[in-house]
């Protein structure tokens, strides 16, 4: 499999790779506007536009953008997230044209009809309706907000309901002259592709499009804080946040093989403690998260009201035991699960031109694949339990708890059993 990697004029980017025996393809554009380059009177416009790219360009209507996909077998979607938008498509590789011709008109010739921009200003107050009603995907903004309060990484991706109510055609419109220029965009393919076919098709899709400044995105400050919020649910739901490196820091690596050995499994520590030796719980996990300058470490976890201050203090002592006596044996099994779940991963085209795509802004390149297991492979087990004390008693904190939670501790409280 051989990366290439190459670059219009107008700093227009594309990456992509060729997998040898496979008859699909995946290919998207990235654009390096989410959530965390909004203004505060846009929070919540990003995923906005990402909804209305599919409601009808200068050239298709909202059904013949799905039709011309799905005409041909494949599917096309979107996401938004605190740093990108992204728009791609799965499809055959005689397809891949095609595909690349839909995904470019969304992005570029999107016409947003006044009555398409009410129907989905609609869809996404549901949406919007939706995640407040899931405890378990409310509570981790509230931790987001907490652990980066009153900046652009701490808001809600989707936007409050009020100002999702008032954007304005207008609005759209200036946040893509603002954001979607060719230096901020990215293709990248995987799969049966053809990297000249896919030069020659993004000069004459992108290569006229001329740069633009976009919003540099404010440098992140972690915060900490805490958010409860008492409900009657059936279950206490508890996240705890801690400042984490950026996945420009190559502790990255020691963080995300700690997640794993802390939470990441059924072998992990909070796993067999909290659930299967004390039935504290039926969900438990810790995972690392990373932006360009920060990054956190988060565990999550619900209980019974009755046992929400059990689970928690049980948490803080698993990980200050952590920095005392991880194994070499349980590093081992992080690390093994960390590259058996990147490689995996990158068996499907479409997780594969994904990580082109993240790689090639983060770095502006695409490292090998080996490069990056030698670093996960160097990590050490001393490396490990220092990062874990460092986890345990000395990184800021954040706190979000909702449902019955009247019995669980504080931050405060917790900050001092950190302490002990």
């Amino acid at each position: 499999m051989t990366v290439r990697q190459d670059q219009l004029a107008n700093g227009f980017r594309i990456v992509s790779e060729h997998m040898p025996g496979l008859q699909s393809a995946a290919i998207g554009i990235w654009v390096t506007a989410g959530g965390r380059h909004e203004r505060i009177e846009q929070n919540g416009i990003a995923h906005f536009l990402e909804h209305m790219a599919f409601k009808g360009t200068e050239r298709r209507t909202a059904l013949e953008i799905a039709e011309t996909i799905e005409d041909v077998g494949g599917y096309i979607n979107a996401y938004t997230s605190r740093e990108v938008t992204a728009y791609y498509a799965r499809v055959l590789k005689d397809d891949v044209a095609l595909a690349l011709d839909v995904i470019g008109d969304i992005v570029l010739n999107p016409v947003f009809d006044p009555h398409e921009i009410e129907v989905e200003r609609g869809v996404i107050l549901q949406e919007i309706g939706q995640a407040h009603d899931t405890p378990d995907d409310v509570i981790f903004d509230w931790l987001q907000e907490e652990s980066y309060r009153d900046q652009p990484l701490g808001r809600t991706i989707l936007g409050p309901s009020e100002r999702v109510s008032a954007f304005s055609r207008e609005d759209l419109s200036a946040f893509v002259n603002e954001h979607y220029g060719p230096d901020q965009m990215i293709l990248s393919a995987a799969g049966a592709v053809d990297h000249d076919q896919l030069m020659k098709l993004a000069e004459e899709m992108f290569g006229h499009l001329q740069p633009r400044r976009g919003l540099i995105a404010e440098p992140a400050r972690f915060t900490g804080g805490e958010a409860r919020r008492e409900k009657a649910l059936e279950q206490a739901h508890f996240a705890l946040a801690l400042e984490s490196p950026g996945y420009r820091d190559d502790a990255i690596y020691t963080a995300q093989i700690y997640s794993s050995a802390l939470g990441g499994g059924m072998s992990s520590r909070l796993f067999q403690e909290v659930r299967e030796v004390r039935g504290l719980c039926y969900t438990i996990f810790a995972q690392t998260g990373a932006y360009a300058d920060t990054g956190t470490t988060t565990i999550y976890a619900g209980t019974s009201a009755g046992q929400v201050a059990e689970l928690a203090g049980i948490t803080i002592d698993e990980m200050k035991r952590a920095a005392e006596d991880m194994t070499p044996e349980e590093v081992a099994r992080a690390r093994a699960q960390m590259k058996a779940g990147m490689l995996m991963g990158l068996e499907s085209p479409s997780n594969r031109a994904e990580r082109l795509a993240r790689l090639v802004q983060i770095w502006g390149k695409v490292p090998a694949l080996e490069e990056t297991i030698a670093r996960i492979d160097a990590v050490t087990t001393e490396q490990v339990r220092d990062f874990a004390e460092q986890m345990a008693v000395k990184a800021p904190a954040a706190l979000a708890l909702y449902g019955p939670v009247s019995a669980a501790p504080t931050l405060a409280e917790l900050q001092e059993r950190r302490a002990a």
